[in-house]
């Protein structure tokens, strides 16, 4: 209850345990006792609204307007102004509704002091009607029902920030299921190492080791004569997502092939893809002994020495395994991409 509110009923000093909480007057604000000023502050408050919704329109301008992705010759300072304008119009029709809620909080809404008393636990029958009470009385002072024109600048501006997710669910699009399914390994390309790009020698990997690994083609050099557009901007990192490689080294009789997949393995070497099964975290935690693959995300665990066949976890199927092979100067290199899709599961895959 209030403690200055007039319009509520007194109690008597036995009612509560302390007669006086010791609050200091009640300031009345501005817009609490001039009309000129909560009219201006309605003004305010529908303004910052107005401008939420214009922001929320200029982002759908310029979604349509300037070209964004590898498309964006329009540059500002290094980012393209595609993604500048979007997150700016979108950042600001965010801000805009807070600054109004806010504001409306400040300067519109009730701010009368109240004390609670403590209670027990079990709400009584008359604290219930007493909550619904105060219910009624905070939308009452929040002025929904007499500001109109509060009222409906914040729903327009909801509203409008509605348009952005329209927009930005067309990019969702066709999915191009053949690109999902392949990947830029191909036969004869050499295996390297993450981050480095060295190549791999088979003889170099002792039992029990793993390397975490990508394609030649991601660290294009004059003498490998890959082409660079792959290795540069969104296109390295969708490739990274896709060809990324774990590469074990087990006793060759440790190996459980699958069918067909008897010459995929070079003196002991698998492998196979890093991305998990699962929801496409990359996985590296190995454990020698028994050869298994865990994902740290889920706790799916891949027996690496089986196909890696799923043993525990979420995962439905197996990693995908990269065939492999050496070349003339000994370096592993893939027999062919991988032969079933990368990463999670999707209904469209075969």
């Amino acid at each position: 209850m209030s403690a200055h509110d007039p319009n509520l009923p007194a109690q008597s000093a036995e009612q509560e345990p302390i007669g006086d909480p010791g609050l200091e007057p009640h300031q009345w604000r501005p817009t609490d006792v001039d009309p000129k000023a909560e009219k201006r502050a309605e003004r305010q408050v529908a303004a910052f609204f107005g401008l939420s919704a214009l922001s929320a329109i200029a982002f759908v301008v310029a979604y349509f307007t300037v070209k964004g992705g590898t498309e964006d010759p329009t540059r500002l300072g290094y980012l393209g102004a595609s993604n500048v304008l979007l997150g700016v119009f979108l950042g600001l029709a965010l801000l805009f509704i807070g600054i109004g809620i806010i504001q409306w909080a400040r300067k519109l809404m009730g701010d009368q002091e109240i004390v609670e008393m403590r209670h027990p636990a079990k709400s009584s029958e008359e604290d219930r009607e007493a909550t619904l009470a105060a219910l009624s009385q905070g939308l009452e002072e929040a002025g929904i029902a007499r500001r109109p024109l509060v009222r409906n600048s914040m729903l327009g501006a909801i509203g409008m920030l509605a348009l952005p997710s329209v927009v930005l669910l067309r990019d969702l699009g066709k999915i191009d299921i053949p690109a999902l399914a392949r990947t830029i390994w191909a036969p004869g390309m050499r295996l390297v190492r993450d981050v480095v790009g060295t190549p791999i020698k088979a003889s170099d990997l002792e039992v029990g080791d793993l390397v975490n690994g990508l394609p030649e083609a991601l660290f294009p050099t004059p003498e490998n004569g890959y082409p660079a557009e792959e290795a540069h901007g969104v296109h390295l990192q969708v490739n990274k997502s896709k060809t990324a490689i774990v590469i074990v080294r087990m006793e060759p009789d440790e190996i459980i092939p699958g069918p067909g997949r008897e010459d995929w393995s070079v003196d002991g070497i698998v492998c196979y893809s890093k991305i998990c099964t699962h929801v496409g975290c990359p996985i590296s935690l190995y454990e020698r002994t028994t050869h298994h693959l865990l994902c740290p995300c889920h706790q799916s665990t891949f027996d690496l020495g089986d196909s890696a066949r799923v043993v525990f976890g979420p995962a439905a199927r197996p990693l995908p395994q990269l065939p492999l092979a050496v070349d003339d100067e000994g370096y592993l290199i893939a027999q062919s991409d991988f032969t079933e899709p990368v990463g999670p599961s999707y209904w469209e895959r075969g």
